[in-house]
This record gives structure tokens, C-alpha cells and sequence, in this order.
């Protein structure tokens, strides 16, 4: 009980914190009437954009609602009406916290700018702090969501404490609605507009990214925001609220008999503490007299990891008083370190994976593209090879700990894992509040001192974007195989008397599903990029008809027509959005309903472990591709202009939807179609066509 109450005026507390920071930025000044006119397109077409997003979604969340609500078997606790509220609930705060962050973003974007004329130390504030504030309520929100709702059907409703857990499922396949349609319908958005400015101004315009006179430059900057701060925050608020649930559900079906109800209250508890080290985090991230940038977001990190684990470690000795435990949680902090490190590695210009592509891009595009493939293929090794260590750990320390439970160990370290997300997601969403901010610094005409500070904020923007990606699909596998083991455990509690399941390989039923989850992840990559295209053509259509029928706009004489691409983009992506979005929800309900239980745990396991090395290839192949362009800008291999540059240019074209539609559009197939199996084990254990 003190527990859940703590998480929840912890989750307040974060909040407070979130509102106060919104205040700091906010008191900034915004700059001249050119940057307010610029940042307010911006920002007009970035929630025009979330708004009509999320009254498309909200049609599907009425029909989920209604679904669950019929569908679902009633159970002795109205089970099929608490599924169906905390959807809903989980739905609305996944969208709430999308909704605060973009509105911080699209504010904080003009007074950075304003304030790199002052200093980098004072922009780089202000962007931090306002990325910080989408990073708390995104934690705050889904540990208040999962803790509320525990605390309010355990205490106010009578649940037993056996049972709570697997109604929490509700909320989280809410927020993992609104991540799928997040990720999907901004990725579709930002590419499709990066893509199409890229090709008429860059390529064949020759002019700079952020030019006033490319008419693709608003929904350019509008698409960073709905990409990078938008979906990544749904991403993780997923990913978040979606462990902590498959941990308690795992811990209530095979701990609580022998271990009581600490084992699922636990996970709540670190979440908790790790808020708190976030926002202590958080307050310790400055630049310091070296500027450097990147250090002082590590130093936040490493702060928040280290506090952290000082915290795990009293509050796994007061609770379960089995250091095995705490080890097992340091398994997860130590994840979190290491792939940010491999993915840094892999996306950052200072190393030789980007160095090699920047490289290849002298004897043209198609060098660049296949080195490009290439560095994306081997960046699988090092995640895969940390993920699989870091799993055999964390069993090894459940399984030997007093719970004796290898899986409990595994879910305990993507919890502790996710513990630094606060921090993580204002890493991340710092990246397009500096993007924007050189955007608007480029089409104001500020002095070049100014566009020096922004540029540098904007090269680390895209670094921790690409780190933050490495992140979120690290964690959604060690999410991912805890939900297939809450899977099977769901199904075990419904069999039928006499009968049983199991995943054995030989097992044709299992073999066809696993065929079946490894060609999904292919299918689903394919409409997302598919969908890109078609709507970047619609983009480079409308921007060569301004360019060819308003005259003057070379010269500055007349202004390009910007929303009309805003608005091509924005009915593009909400239409396009939908098929991917409808295959990753019927997928399994229809696997599920006609080969069974069996098959469906064969594509879980298919769609986990292809869709995660996918998610890597794309990922970090896409970021590497974006940062080889960037190292060519300054000035190596011929610089802007060059033959290598226009090279460059068609690999990071390429690398767009890799890595900021499909790759991390992935994580959100994974996650939901592993929580929808969590949801209908009940039922497919018993009625299902074949298998």
C-alpha cells in the first residue's frame, strides 16, 4: 500500500517537476518577428497534425473499446469492463503525454535559437529542459497509470492480487495503440517531407536544408516534432508502462503463492525510484567550460544510472532482501550503458562505420548505399550479442536467487533498464527542438555565429536520436520475451483439464506461426516505406510546381506556399498509417482464433527476434547514412557541393524511412502484437478453429 501511494506522488512530483521546467523555457524570449512568424507555421501545422492524428485514432479506440468490452469474458471481476476502461485510460495518457511534449517542443525550438546569439551554454539549456519535459511526464504518466490502477483494483474493488495484474493489460495495449499510430503515422509524415525537400532543394536546387525558399521546409521541421518527440515518446511510454505490467503479471502467476504480493509491487517500486533520479538527473545536466555537449548528457545519464542503483539496492533489501535480485536489476542498468555506447559507435561521426560510408560516397551513390547496407548489417552483431549476455545473466541471478525464477530475473532487468527512460526521451526530444532551431536560425538570415551553435547542438541532436532508437529496441526485447513468457503463463492458468501447450520447434503448428511472425515484421517495413514513397512523390510533385508556376521564389522576390505541402503530408500520413496499423492488431487475433495457441506463440517468437534485428539494420544503418551526409557538410571528402556530397545526399534519402519510420515503427508491432496474445490467451485456449 505505501509503495503504490509513493509511485503515486512520485508520478505527481514529476509532473510538478515537468510544469515548472515548461515555465523556465517559456520565460525565454522568443526572438524577432521573422523567427515568432516561422516557429508559429511550425508549430500550427506540428498539433494540426496531432490533432486530426488522434481523431483518426480515436475511431479505433471507440471500436477496441466496444470490442473489449463485448468480447472479453466477464469473469468473476468484470474483467472484459476493466480491460476495456484501462485501455481507454491508457490510450488518453499516452496521448496526453504526446500532446505536452509536442507543445514544448514546437516553443522551445525559436528561443533556442534566440539564445544560441547569447551563448551555446544558454541554448543548449533551454533545448535540454525542454526535451526534459516530455522525458517526465512520459514516466510520470505511465507509473502513475499502472500504480493507480493497481492500487484501485486491488483496495477498492477487492481483486485479488492473483488477478490485478493481468487486468492491467488493458492500459497497456492502450498505450500500445497510440504507439503503433505514433510511430507509423509520424514516421510516414517526416520522411515523406524530408524526403521530397531533399531531392528538389538539396539535389536538384542545390540549395541548403533549411532554406525559406524550399517550399518543403515547414513540414520538414513540423515532421521532426511528430516523428522524434511525438512517437518516441509513445514509444517508450509503451514500453514503460507495458514491462512493469508483464513483470507483476509474471510475478502473480508463479511467485505470490511463495513470496506474497512484494514480488509484484516490486517492479513499482524501482520505477518509482528511478523518477526520482531522473529528475535529480536531469538538474545535473549543464555544459560545462569544454562544451561538450554530449558529455553533459552522459553525465546526466550516469548520475541517474548510479542513483539508481544505490536506490535498487535498499529497496530490494527492504523488500525482498535477495541481492541476487539487485544484481539482476544492475544487469539492466549495465544494457542501457552499453548499447548506447554500440549505438553511438555506429551513428556518430567521429568513428569508422560512418567514416566508411562518408568515404564510399566518393564513387557515387551506389557505393554509399552498399556500404550503407553493410555498416547496418554488422551493427546487429553487438546489441544482439549485450541482449543475449544480458539475458543469460538475469536468469542466472533469478534462478539462483531465493525466488529461485530465472524469468522474474530477466523481467526485474527490463525494468531496471527502462528505469533511465526519463532522462533517455529528453535526450531524444532534445534532438528536434535543436533541429527546428537551426531551421529557423537558417530561414531568419541570423549571423553565422549564431547557425555555428545551433549546427553543433543539431550534430549531437542527431546522435542521441539514434542512441535513444538503440534504447527503445533493446528494451523492447528484453520487454518482449517477458510478455511471451506472461504469454504462455496466461494460457496455463485457462487450459482445459487434461490438456497442455508448448512451443517445441518440432511442433508443426508452432513452425508455421513462427514462419508466419518472421514474415510480419518484412510485410509491415514494407507498407511503412512503401507509404513514404508514395507520399514523397505528392511532395517533390507540389514542390517543383512552386518552383516551376510562382515566380521569384529563387530570388526571395515571393514566398513558397508552405502549407499546402503540410497538408499533403498530413492526410498522406494518417491515410497510410492505417493498413500497417490494422496488420499489427488482427495479425494475432486472427493466428490466434484460427491455428491456436501454439501457432500463436510461434509468431510471437518469430515476430521478436526478426523484428528486433531488423529494427537494429534500419535503425542504426539510417543513422549512419544521415551522418555520413553531415560529415561530408563539414567539409570533408569535397564538402557541400561535391560529387560525394550529391552521393551522400541519395544514401541518407534511403536511410530516412529506415531509420525513422520502419526501424522504430518495429519496436510498437512487436509490443503490441505480443500484448493483444496476452490479452486472448484466455479465450484461444479454448476456442480456436484448428491446432
Amino acid at each position: 500500500m505505501n509503495v503504490l501511494l509513493s509511485a503515486i506522488i512520485v508520478s505527481i512530483l514529476a509532473l510538478a517537476v515537468a510544469i515548472f521546467l515548461m515555465i523556465r523555457v517559456l520565460q525565454e524570449k522568443p526572438g524577432s518577428t521573422t523567427m515568432q512568424e516561422i516557429a508559429a507555421s511550425i508549430q500550427q501545422g506540428a498539433m494540426a497534425y496531432l490533432n486530426r492524428q488522434f481523431k483518426t485514432i480515436a475511431i479505433f479506440a471507440i471500436l477496441i473499446f466496444f470490442t473489449l468490452g463485448i468480447a472479453l469474458p466477464s469473469g468473476e471481476y468484470h474483467n472484459d469492463y476493466m480491460v476495456a476502461v484501462g485501455f481507454l485510460v491508457g490510450a488518453v495518457f499516452s496521448a496526453l503525454a504526446g500532446y505536452i511534449g509536442m507543445g514544448m517542443s514546437v516553443r522551445a525550438n525559436v528561443r533556442t535559437a534566440n539564445a544560441a546569439k547569447r551563448s551555446l551554454g544558454e541554448a543548449f539549456l533551454i533545448a535540454f529542459r525542454g526535451g526534459a519535459v516530455t522525458g517526465l511526464c512520459v514516466v510520470a504518466l505511465a507509473l502513475l497509470g499502472v500504480s493507480g490502477f493497481y492500487l484501485l483494483f486491488t483496495q477498492t474493488f477487492n481483486i485479488p492480487i492473483d488477478t490485478a495484474p493481468s487486468l492491467l493489460l488493458g492500459f497497456g495495449f492502450g498505450a500500445s495503440l497510440i504507439s503503433l499510430f505514433a510511430r507509423v503515422g509520424g514516421g510516414i509524415f517526416t520522411k515523406a517531407a524530408d524526403v521530397g525537400a531533399d531531392i528538389v532543394g538539396k539535389v536538384e536546387k542545390g540549395i541548403p536544408e533549411d532554406d525559406p525558399r524550399n517550399p518543403a521546409v515547414i513540414a520538414d521541421n513540423v515532421g521532426d516534432n511528430v516523428g522524434d518527440c511525438a512517437g518516441m515518446g509513445a514509444d517508450l511510454f509503451e514500453t514503460y508502462a507495458v514491462t512493469l505490467i508483464a513483470a507483476m503479471i509474471l510475478a502473480s502467476s508463479t511467485l505470490v503463492e511463495t513470496a506474497g504480493e512484494a514480488v509484484i509491487i516490486y517492479p513499482i517500486l524501482l520505477g518509482a525510484i528511478a523518477v526520482v533520479t531522473s529528475i535529480i538527473g536531469i538538474f545535473f545536466v549543464k555544459l560545462g567550460k569544454k562544451e561538450n555537449i554530449m558529455g553533459a548528457m552522459y553525465k546526466g545519464m550516469f548520475i541517474t544510472g548510479a542513483l539508481s542503483a544505490i536506490g535498487f539496492y535498499f529497496a530490494t533489501k527492504q523488500m525482498l532482501n535477495d541481492m541476487n535480485i539487485f544484481y539482476a536489476g544492475l544487469v539492466g542498468l549495465g544494457v542501457t550503458l552499453f548499447i548506447n555506447i554500440i549505438t553511438e559507435f555506429y551513428t556518430s561521426t567521429e568513428y569508422s562505420p560512418v567514416r566508411k560510408i562518408a568515404k564510399a560516397s566518393e564513387t557515387g551513390a551506389g557505393t554509399n548505399i552498399i556500404t550503407g547496407l553493410a555498416v547496418g548489417l554488422q551493427s546487429t552483431v553487438m546489441p544482439v550479442l549485450l541482449i543475449c549476455g544480458a539475458i543469460a545473466l538475469a536468469y542466472y541471478f533469478g534462478d539462483t536467487s531465493s525466488l529461485q525464477n530465472g524469468i522474474y530475473g530477466i523481467a526485474i532487468a527490463a525494468v531496471a533498464m527502462l528505469s533511465t527512460t526519463g532522462l533517455v526521451i529528453a535526450t531524444d526530444s532534445y534532438g528536434p527542438i535543436t533541429d527546428n532551431a537551426g531551421g529557423i536560425a537558417e530561414m531568419s538570415d541570423l549571423p553565422e555565429a549564431v547557425r555555428k551553435n545551433t549546427d553543433a547542438l543539431d550534430a549531437v541532436g542527431n546522435t542521441t536520436k539514434a542512441v535513444t532508437k538503440g534504447y527503445a529496441i533493446g528494451s523492447a526485447a528484453l520487454a518482449a520475451l517477458v510478455l511471451f513468457q506472461a504469454y504462455g503463463e496466461e494460457l496455463a492458468k485457462n487450459v482445459p483439464t487434461g490438456t497442455s501447450f508448448g512451443f517445441a520447434i518440432e511442433n508443426y503448428m508452432v513452425l508455421i506461426g513462427l514462419f508466419l511472425g518472421g514474415m510480419l515484421p518484412f510485410l509491415f517495413s514494407s507498407l511503412c516505406m512503401e507509404a513514404v514513397g508514395k507520399a514523397a512523390n505528392k511532395v517533390v510533385e507540389e514542390v517543383r510546381r512552386q518552383f516551376r508556376e510562382i515566380s521569384g521564389i529563387m530570388e526571395r522576390k515571393n514566398k513558397p506556399e508552405y502549407d499546402v505541402c503540410v497538408d499533403i503530408v498530413t492526410k498522406a500520413a494518417l491515410k497510410e498509417m492505417v493498413l500497417p496499423g490494422a496488420l499489427a492488431v488482427l495479425a494475432p487475433i486472427l493466428v490466434g482464433f484460427i491455428l491456436g495457441p501454439e501457432a500463436l506463440g510461434g509468431l510471437l517468437a518469430g515476430v521478436i527476434v526478426v523484428g528486433l534485428l531488423m529494427a537494429i539494420q534500419m535503425s542504426n544503418g539510417g543513422g549512419a547514412w544521415d551522418n555520413a551526409k553531415k560529415y561530408i557538410e563539414d567539409g570533408h571528402h569535397g564538402g557541400k557541393g561535391s560529387e560525394a556530397h550529391k552521393a551522400a545526399v541519395v544514401g541518407d534519402t534511403v536511410g530516412d524511412p529506415y531509420k525513422d519510420t520502419a526501424g522504430p515503427a518495429l519496436n510498437a508491432l512487436i509490443k503490441v502484437i505480443n500484448t493483444i496474445a496476452l490479452i486472448i490467451a484466455p479465450i484461444i485456449a479454448t476456442v480456436h478453429l484448428f491446432g
